[in-house]
C-alpha cells in the first residue's frame, strides 16, 4: 500500500474514525496532511476504492469510518513500530529473493573486504550476496539502521580503484547466520544484500521469488 495512503489512514484514525464515523471535509483533511484540498480528495477516493474506508456524503462534509480492511493495514503498521521501539535489539524484515547484477561476487572476493569481514564479523563470506527485495515503505527501517550505526567496514584502495566503506549488521535469514551489508554512500534501496559463510541459495533451497524473513541484530555480537 502506498505510504501516503497509510498516512491518510493514520490521520483519520487519530480523529476517531476507527471507533465511529467522523465528519470531515476534504479541506480539513488537507490541513491535517499538509497538502492541497484536491490531493486530499484524491487520497480519500483511493482509500474508498480500495475498501479501506466507508464514506457518506453530507451537504458540506463527509462521514468517514475506517473499515476492517483499513484497520488491518494500521494494525500491521503498529506491529512494525512495536518491533522497532519495543524490541530495540531486533529489527525484522520480510521480502522475496531476487537476482542481482552479479557484482556481489566481485566485491565479496576483494581481499580488503574479506580481511575485515573475517576480523569484524567473524567469518569469511561465501562469494556473492543474497538479494532480498523488501516493501518500498520499509526503506525507513534501513534509514534507521544506518543512523543507529553498525559494524563499519572501512574503505580501501587497490592499484586500480577505491572500494567504498560499508556498514554491517549481524543477521539471520530463515535461521541461517550471516550479516547484511549497507554501502555507506549509496542511496536507500529496497533491496537488502545478505552475506553468509555458506551458499544460502543451496543451503536453504532458495530461488527467485521465494519469501524469506530476516532478523537483524543491533548488538555487536549476534545472540545464538
Amino acid at each position: 500500500m502506498k505510504p501516503y495512503l497509510i498516512q491518510t489512514l493514520k490521520e483519520l484514525a487519530l480523529l476517531g474514525a476507527m471507533r465511529d464515523r467522523i465528519e470531515i471535509s476534504s479541506f480539513e483533511l488537507a490541513r491535517q496532511l499538509g497538502t492541497s484540498q484536491q490531493t486530499a480528495s484524491r487520497y480519500l477516493l483511493d482509500l474508498d476504492k480500495n475498501g479501506m474506508i466507508n464514506r457518506e456524503f453530507g451537504i458540506k462534509k463527509q462521514l468517514i469510518q475506517i473499515t476492517q480492511l483499513g484497520a488491518e493495514v494500521l494494525q500491521k503498521e503498529h506491529i512494525d513500530y512495536q518491533q522497532i521501539f519495543e524490541l530495540p535489539n531486533r529489527v525484522y524484515f520480510q521480502g522475496r529473493v531476487v537476482s542481482g547484477m552479479g557484482e556481489g561476487k566481485y566485491y565479496t572476493e576483494q581481499k580488503g573486504y574479506v580481511d575485515q569481514f573475517k576480523r569484524k564479523l567473524g567469518f569469511v563470506p561465501y562469494p556473492g550476496t543474497l538479494n532480498v527485495e523488501i516493501k518500498y515503505v520499509e526503506r525507513n527501517k534501513l534509514r534507521m539502521l544506518k543512523n543507529y550505526g553498525g559494524i563499519n567496514i572501512d574503505e580501501f584502495k587497490t592499484k586500480n580503484r577505491t572500494f567504498g566503506g560499508v556498514t554491517c549488521f549481524h543477521a539471520k535469514i530463515d535461521g541461517a547466520t550471516g550479516a547484511i551489508v549497507l554501502p555507506s554512500r549509496s542511496h536507500y534501496s529496497n533491496v537488502i544484500e545478505f552475506i553468509s559463510p555458506i551458499c544460502l541459495r543451496k543451503q536453504l533451497g532458495l530461488k527467485d521469488g521465494d519469501e524469506v524473513k530476516i532478523m537483524i541484530s543491533l548488538d555487536k555480537k549476534l545472540s545464538q
